[in-house]
């Protein structure tokens, strides 16, 4: 049974999209005027972060890997790899992220059963 209407399920959305919207056009609100400049810790973190969040990223992915069973983590270890190389041959994040997800899918779906 439906707990809530469609008219609150689609105003729950339009919040959640307002405050998205906010709080990404908050720094270019910020940084808009001539001869601002973000500080240089902010410009710091947005150096160091990204390579940060990926770091957290594959730890998270790669925490339940098991090494002594069956099939050993060898389909995370080519995703990975995968999206290395794919990343450091083309420079495109999109060819990255969904190449390596497609192989990975197809080793654990269809090779490591």
């Amino acid at each position: 049974m439906n707990k809530y209407t469609l008219i609150q399920g689609l105003l729950a959305i339009g919040i959640m999209c307002i405050i998205t919207f906010i709080t990404r056009s908050v720094p270019f609100v910020l940084f808009s005027g001539k001869g601002k400049k973000p500080s240089d810790t902010i410009l710091y973190l947005g150096k160091v972060l990204p390579p940060a969040m990926m770091i957290m990223l594959l730890v998270y992915c790669l925490k339940d890997m098991s090494l002594i069973a069956y099939p050993y983590g060898i389909p995370e270890i080519i995703g990975v790899l995968l999206a290395v190389g794919l990343h450091i041959w083309k420079r495109n994040n999109f060819i990255s992220i969904f190449g390596s997800t497609i192989v990975y899918m197809i080793l654990v779906q269809a090779v490591f059963v």
